[in-house]
């Protein structure tokens, strides 16, 4: 039985179509999170830690994605030199010229931007310093230095301590003498320390919002734009440390900043108020 020509002509325009929306679909990227196994090294900060952030965060993208991700919350300077020792897969961390020059050495890649929040001053609500009318924070470190009272310096390489030396470089103030105590010690331990000795710190704000009731210090100074505090996250290289899994720390990465990651990010909060802020951005 013979098929008119214009019927076969149809039939063959439906195959094509058919076949071509197959391939299509086929290349489309799947909205599901990649699913693999194994375990990566997360070297991050101690404030993504500490917030329990980091607790929400892992949970969700290892019920979707099956990767176990271990954590080594430590400062940010520590946390890249575990990286290029080949004892982590990716990096959490915020100092941004000390991961810039991590990339530009070749330990990084696939570094994107994910979040923020600021810097602030606390210190006694007394405020023996007169810390809270100044008009700048190297203003605010000027009249520290140049009083009675204490100021309390992480002094461990981490992204504040980078800060905060900035701020004593813009000051004009090379910090030393029995009113300089270095802590050499994470955030949540700095802070304890700072309110004992009834002392002056820098503390990024997300730390201070989950420690803050049970310090006697209050907020002396506070400027979210002068004072603003990025996150990035990068993969560790395998081509430069053979032996990192640069291939489940990209889907980490892809996972966190997409919508599943971003999602958890600006809807997790402690009493009622966000602790970071998204800046998502592939960096060039």
């Amino acid at each position: 039985m013979k098929f008119p020509r214009f019927l076969l002509l149809v039939v063959s325009l439906i195959v094509a179509l058919t076949a071509a929306g197959t391939a299509v679909a086929a290349t489309e990227p799947s909205a599901v999170p990649q699913k693999a196994s194994g375990t990566i090294v997360l070297a991050t900060t101690t404030s993504t830690q500490a917030t329990g952030l980091l607790d929400v965060v892992l949970a969700a993208f290892t019920k979707a994605t099956g990767i176990t991700v271990k954590t080594v919350a430590v400062g940010t300077g520590r946390a890249l030199e575990l990286a290029k020792n080949g004892d982590a897969d990716v990096v959490m961390v915020h100092a941004r010229t000390l991961e810039d020059a991590f990339v530009a050495e070749g330990f990084g890649v696939h570094a994107y931007d994910l979040m923020y929040n600021d810097f602030i001053l606390v210190g006694p609500a007394s405020d023996a310093a007169l810390v809270k009318t100044s008009q700048t924070a190297s203003m605010a470190f000027a009249r520290i230095a140049s009083g009675s009272t204490r100021f309390i310096s992480r002094a461990d390489k981490s992204g504040t301590h980078e800060k905060e030396l900035a701020i004593w470089k813009t000051a004009g103030i090379k910090p030393a003498g029995s009113w300089y105590v270095e802590a050499g010690q994470g955030m949540a331990e700095t802070l304890k320390m700072a309110g004992e000795m009834q002392a002056y710190t820098l503390t990024d704000r997300a730390t201070w919002r989950s420690m803050h009731k049970k310090l006697q210090l209050a907020i002396a100074y506070e400027k979210p734009e002068e004072l603003k505090n990025p996150y990035g996250v990068i993969a560790v290289n395998k081509a430069k440390i053979a032996k990192a899994k640069t291939d489940l720390a990209v889907i980490f990465i892809d996972w966190l900043v997409g919508s599943h990651g971003q999602d958890i990010i600006k809807n997790f909060k402690i009493d009622g108020e966000p602790i970071f802020h998204l800046s998502i951005g592939e960096r060039k």
